[in-house]
Parts: structure tokens; sequence; C-alpha cells
């Protein structure tokens, strides 16, 4: 049986992934070098990557910064698990090019889509490496919620452009590239040939609410981590999250481009 040592931390997308990692694991023969693959595409210094590793899987990250790639083997040596966790370097849009043992049970996209070319072709890469039945994680930067931000700190101009404008940026200055609201990453999801099977939200309230408001409250922060918990999957109150969360799946005989 592959060992599960489950990571600690309360962070809501590492417990959703922990849960799609464990059942991956569960499902797998009893042989203990069968281990459950991971593709973390963009996880840099493997925030997400390390923690799967300890669960049991075997983690290659691709990631185009070499010194990302430094600091992810450092944490995994660091953490016992270097022999389950590879880096290589290349970039997401070329994900084609890197060769992979095998098709993936779980392929993690984080704060990736954001930055690239066109993100429709950096997740059909993602779907063609997933085996059928295998699991996606992306996690993109909400649009509501930055208007939400904006506003909330007086940048009255900033929050306009990102609610109109196409890409949801605020202008030049704007770090990112885009931004997405809940309809705009289902149908890239499903462009990529994937089924959506849960969008949820991190950061609905709890960015919202003033230390002022917490302390006034008794017993406040964790009263609001069980609104925030509503909140997440909340069909409406999801829509104004700071990042939307996306599971998916690839279906049999899912054309993935």
């Amino acid at each position: 049986m592959v060992e599960q040592l489950r990571p600690t931390g309360g962070d809501p997308v590492d417990v959703v992934l922990a849960g799609l990692a464990e059942t991956a694991i569960r499902s797998r023969t009893a042989d203990p070098a069968d281990r459950v693959r991971v593709l973390d595409i963009g996880g840099g210094s493997g925030t997400r990557a390390v923690p799967l590793a300890m669960l049991g899987c075997a983690v290659t990250v691709v990631d185009s910064s070499a010194n990302a790639l430094a600091i992810l083997h450092r944490r995994a040596e660091d953490a016992g698990v270097g022999d389950r966790v590879t880096g290589v370097q290349a970039d997401a849009d070329r994900l084609d090019t890197v060769a992979l043992v095998g098709p993936a049970d779980l392929v993690v996209c984080h704060h990736l889509l954001e930055e690239v070319d066109d993100p429709v072709v950096v997740l059909r890469a993602a779907a063609r490496a997933l085996r059928v039945g295998g699991s996606l994680s992306v996690l993109v930067s909400g649009r509501l919620g930055a208007v939400l931000a904006q506003t909330l700190v007086g940048r009255f101009e900033q929050a306009r452009e990102l609610l109109t404008g196409p890409d949801g940026r605020f202008g030049a200055a704007d770090p990112l590239r885009r931004r997405f609201d809940d309809r705009q990453i289902r149908e890239a999801v499903r462009a990529a040939g994937l089924v959506v099977d849960a969008v949820t939200g991190v950061g609905v309230l709890s960015g919202l609410v003033s230390g002022a408001a917490l302390q006034a409250a008794p017993g406040g922060e964790g009263e609001l981590a069980a609104v925030e918990s509503a909140a997440a999957v909340h069909p409406d109150l999801v829509r104004i999250a700071a990042d939307l969360h996306v599971v998916a799946h690839r279906p049999d005989g899912a054309a993935t481009g």
C-alpha cells in the first residue's frame, strides 16, 4: 500500500487536491511502485507539489523558471520526498514537448492561465496528459472579486476597467494578462474537451471583512471561516470570489484537440 501522509494546513484548495489524490491512490493496486502520477503545470517552487508527494504521489512539475525549480528540489528534499518529485524546465504552452512517464491521474494548473498566450491551448495540452477519468484542478483569478477589491480601496477607475474591459484588466500597469469570471473559465475548460465537476470560490467574503469587524465579534474568525465555507459553494456568491477553483475530469472518448 502506498503510504499516505496528509500534509497539514487548512487551505481549501489543498484539501480538495488531497481528496483527489487520495481517491486516485485508493483506486491503484497494492504495488508500492504503482504511484499515482501528478502533473503540476507552472507549479514553480512546489507549494502544491510537495504536499501531494507527501501523500505518496509521484509529481512532475513543469515550469519555465530554473530558480523556481531549484527551490522545488530543495523543498522536496527537506520534506523527505525528493525521490517522488521531478522538475522539468519548459513553457506551459510547449507541454507536448515534455516527455512524461505516462498519463497523469491528476493535473494541476494554478494561476497560470492568467499569464499564457492562449488558455485553451494550455488546457487542451493538460487534457491530453490526463488518463481517461483523471482529474484537472484549475485555479484562476476572478474578475468580479478584483472589481470589489479595487472598489473597496477607492480605486474606482481601475474597478471600472476591470469590470468593462474584455480581459478583466485595469490597464497597462496590471501584472496579469487576463482574469476570468465563472462563465469564462467553465467555457475554457469545456473547450478543452473536459467535463466540469465543480466550481468553488476561494476568498469570497473573507477579504471583504475589516480587522476591526473581526475584533469586535468574539469568535469572529471561526464564524467567518464557517460563512466563507458556505459562500465558497453558493451559486451566486462564488462569482465574486478572489479566485475560482475548477475541478474537471477527462471523459472517455474526449476530443482534446
